[in-house]
């Protein structure tokens, strides 16, 4: 799974806490980016059929977490989130392969 970790500024780094953006491969081979302050935790909870509307179709799990970057701040996994899911199928394949995911 590869790891990026972005420098940013915030509260957060006085706490150390961490952010992420992640991408799942859901069973269907749909891809879903989400966001989250503890990958295992989150993907636990996506196979459950807990997680997001998206991963709680059937069909959709069980997802593989294939890629995901750490943030020190909320506001920028945040940002990469939402550039994510606002690009096209097509385009969400060469961020992936631009960061050595194989699909």
């Amino acid at each position: 799974m590869a790891k990026q970790t972005a420098d940013t500024h915030h509260a957060d780094q006085v706490t150390g806490k961490q952010y992420y953006f992640y991408v799942l491969l859901c069973a269907d081979a749909t891809l879903y980016g989400g966001f989250t302050d503890n990958l295992e935790r989150r993907l636990a909870t996506h196979n459950a059929g807990k997680g997001a509307k998206y991963t709680r179709v059937k069909s959709r799990r069980p997802v593989k977490m294939i890629y995901h970057e750490t943030f020190n701040d909320k506001s920028s996994a945040l940002k990469a989130e939402y550039a994510f899911k606002h690009q096209s199928r097509a385009a969400k394949l060469k961020y992936l392969s631009a960061h050595d995911v194989k699909i």
